[in-house]
């Protein structure tokens, strides 16, 4: 499996807006969401891990693999709504009592037209 991040053909941005492109219209917002848990081994060895300094690299690739599959969730969930982008793309996390983890990428799902120069 390759660690190269994946390529999404629907353009997404933090920014308001994309270079070029006009925003013809506001779909509306979007999003994707994913729950995980380490399970218990994970969570005792990221435990032991936790009792020295530095990263503790089990929790680092759950939430790298969980930004992933938001994300994934987010551009499925912008082309159900016939969207052309999304911008003003945003993350958030929170902890579902001590076992769980919910990551949800969200933003505004999009029409665009080419800007008039």
């Amino acid at each position: 499996m390759s660690d190269a991040p994946p390529v999404y053909d629907l353009p997404m941005t933090t920014a308001l807006e994309l270079p070029g492109m006009q925003v013809s219209e506001n779909i509306g917002v979007c999003y994707g969401l994913v729950v995980r848990s380490m399970g218990l081994s994970g969570s005792v060895a990221a435990s032991f891990k936790g009792l020295r300094r530095g990263e503790i690299s089990q929790y680092t690739q759950l939430l790298e693999d969980s930004r992933r599959h938001a994300i994934d969730r987010l551009v499925e969930n912008a082309r159900l709504m016939g969207a052309d982008a999304v911008i003003a793309v945003r993350f958030d996390s929170s902890e579902i009592g001590q076992q769980f983890t919910e990551i949800v990428a969200y933003g505004t799902a999009v029409k665009l037209s080419r800007a008039n120069h």
